[in-house]
């Protein structure tokens, strides 16, 4: 399990997944005031000091990626649920930046620009952490297949 090169993209996505869930994603900037509101995943810090939970589905979407990304890394026997795991796991990955992107949309309308943070690419690069072990796991299952060929 651990010799193949699928496993290894899978941990680190599973680490670049847990990372995210722990950085902030950005931060909403007023325009004539010099107090900043800090989005994390699962809250924005409001410059009072007021923990406001309004952005949690980025929580959640996260919380639901890393046990299924453990799940897919010992899914190895089952090469066809692991490729399709790494694909739910690619558009969980998708609807979290279109959440993210939604939240930063809205806030343009309350006179608020958003600067996204690091943490707000690090999907992206998790989703190509996720193509490359799907491409792995579907090498394997063409090798096994071309094997069972000869034999």
């Amino acid at each position: 399990m651990w010799q193949r090169i699928q496993t290894v993209y899978l941990l680190l996505a599973l680490a670049v997944t847990v990372t995210c869930l722990s950085l902030p994603v950005g931060t909403f900037v007023s325009d004539g005031m010099g107090d900043d509101t800090v989005m994390y995943n699962l809250w924005k810090i409001e410059p009072e000091g007021v923990f406001n939970f309004s952005v949690w589905p980025l929580f959640a979407l996260l919380l639901v990626t890393c046990p299924l990304c453990l799940f897919t890394i010992f899914a190895y026997h089952n090469r066809k649920l692991q490729s399709r795991l790494c694909v739910l796991c690619v558009l969980l990955n998708l609807a979290w930046l279109a959440v993210c992107a939604v939240f930063g949309y809205v806030t343009i309308g309350e006179g608020l620009t958003f600067r996204p943070a690091f943490a707000a690419c690090l999907p992206v690069v998790g989703i190509v952490f996720y193509l490359l072990a799907r491409r792995g796991i579907r090498s394997d299952e063409r090798l096994v297949r071309s094997m069972d060929r000869i034999r």
